[in-house]
């Protein structure tokens, strides 16, 4: 079972300097809008949890703390760094949001359309641009948006989403060099 902490107890950690590893598994471009201010960057989609823990110099005994933007990516790393055989792992309640309102320290950048917009925009439009054009073309463009409503449907049973995957990994969603790994 994932293990979480508040905000509060992260910055309490943080201030009473205790080194600690956060990572955040927001997308480049998310990260690179707001991040608490001592977060590494590795996105989810990125995150090769065996890989990173064989490679803790000096800390591998130490607990990993990982955020998102509200917590559900959060507990996927979570859930990666488990089958990992990695226990020792806590996800920050509320994620980079709870903790902007918390008062930790943060790092702002440059604004972006965040990723679940993202999908939401290019959802509308494939489901609109079937109907139009199966009303204009050929009925069988209703495929279209049946197709991209079945899509939705396995995204919400399954608590993943293809589409989000997809637009993670187009240029404007990569940041300007803030991935560390």
């Amino acid at each position: 079972m994932t293990q979480s902490i508040t905000p509060q107890e992260l910055s309490s950690l943080h201030n009473n300097n205790q080194s600690l590893e956060l990572i955040d598994v927001r997308t480049p471009a998310e990260y690179q809008e707001v991040h608490v201010d001592f977060a590494n960057n590795i996105p989810l989609d990125r995150l090769d949890a065996k890989t990173l823990l064989d490679s803790r110099n000096g800390s591998a005994g130490q607990p990993v703390y990982v955020i998102c933007k509200s917590g559900s990516r959060g507990q996927m790393a979570c859930k990666k760094f488990e089958s990992a055989g990695f226990s020792d792992v806590y996800n920050i309640e509320g994620g980079t949001e709870a903790c902007t309102a918390a008062g930790l320290p943060v790092v702002r950048g440059k604004k972006v359309m965040s990723q679940e917009r993202q999908v939401r925009v290019a959802t509308g439009s494939l489901v609109l641009l079937g109907a139009v054009l199966a009303f204009t073309v050929s009925i069988n463009w209703i495929l279209l948006s049946g197709l991209v409503g079945a899509g939705l449907i396995f995204a919400g049973i399954t608590d993943t989403c293809g589409m989000g995957m997809m637009l993670s990994k187009m240029p404007w969603n990569q940041g300007k060099g803030s991935c560390s790994t």
